[in-house]
């Protein structure tokens, strides 16, 4: 039987909708949609003019959403929005609508990718086990995979949210320079893109560095942390490269304590925007050995395998995969 999904992965800046056709356990594609998150007021704006635009309707839906997910509603962290799973079903003639934590959504489409969807940054050693996923991008996604025996199990977790935990004194300097802008200064506030302009900012004003007019003129143009990764990879600026040197140890910091956490033997996964942009700061050694310097936990660690996630439509799979196993076609 083919099964028609509509599936999502709705992000603080954007969000992508797309059709999918369930053959053979295999994703057809229909259609897709891409839309800046931003310039809608609700994500039924997005809807409405996704359908209108399509030719084929789906017979179901799924959203991976970046926030948490309780009883088929979804607050976005980083957008104004409420997402009711049971609302979008009555208003499209839906017999089931899913929500998802974006990351879950992630998890769930790591089953659809191939080898050459990933980077290996660390090969450990393979075998069966948990896995867990890290997601850097306008905010700072985790999640688990449970292995019951037989297969991966994704679960959601809002661990991006918990305390940031610097390791040295310039560390402590960074949590002291966020707290005076944040009640609770969280993982997300350093590992996402808002994140590597504070750490941008922060290491100017620790350095004493003022602005050079050529970064600031671009950061005026352009999204300021797409201007420090620029920067940092010309080498046109010191701060700029300071930044993603530290901004990719305190990354790989936080990915070896989520796979600690998850007891991830079998692999931890790093998806999001941001790693796939600025994979030469994340593949030159320093991310690993921050993700392995746990001290008596160390062996533990380098026998993870860490691959980078290239492939920017996993949630979009996962989210489909998810409504297809629902529906016992997958």
């Amino acid at each position: 039987m083919a099964l028609k999904v509509l599936s999502g992965d709705i992000g603080g800046t954007n969000t992508r909708l797309a059709t999918y056709e369930i053959v053979d356990r295999g994703l057809q594609p229909i259609g897709e949609g891409n839309f800046n998150s931003q310039s809608y007021d609700s994500f039924d704006d997005i809807i409405k003019e996704y359908i209108a635009s399509s030719t084929t309707l789906p017979d179901v839906a799924c959203f991976g959403v970046a926030g948490p997910v309780a009883n088929g509603i979804a607050h976005t962290t980083n957008l104004p929005w409420i997402i009711n799973a049971q609302l979008i079903g009555q208003q499209y003639s839906l017999p089931q609508v899913y929500l998802l934590n974006d990351l879950e959504a992630n998890a769930w489409g790591i089953e659809a990718l191939t080898e050459k969807d990933f980077l290996t940054l660390q090969a450990g050693v393979e075998g069966a086990g948990n896995a867990a996923i890290i997601s850097a991008g306008t905010g700072l996604g985790e999640a688990g995979l449970y292995h019951d025996g037989e297969g991966w199990n994704p679960f959601a977790t809002e661990g991006g949210h918990t305390d940031f935990s610097p390791g040295n004194a310039l560390e402590v300097a960074l949590l002291r320079y966020l707290q005076t802008i944040y009640q609770h200064v969280s993982w997300e506030r350093i590992l996402s893109g808002h994140g590597l302009v504070h750490i941008h900012d922060f290491l100017r004003e620790y350095h004493g560095k003022e602005m050079p007019s050529n970064v600031q003129e671009a950061m005026n143009q352009a999204d300021p942390a797409e201007v420090i990764s620029m920067m940092a990879t010309s080498g046109e600026d010191e701060i700029c490269e300071k930044t993603l040197k530290l901004f990719s140890h305190l990354y790989g910091v936080e990915a070896g304590n989520l796979a600690l956490k998850m007891m991830a033997k079998g692999g931890v996964f790093i998806g999001g925007g941001i790693a796939p942009r600025n994979i030469d700061w994340l593949s030159d050694g320093r991310f690993i050995q921050a993700f392995n310097d746990k001290g008596r936990m160390q062996p533990l660690l380098e026998a993870m395998p860490v691959q980078v996630i290239l492939n920017d439509k996993t949630a979009l799979y996962g989210s489909a995969i998810y409504a297809a196993r629902q529906c016992g076609v997958w």
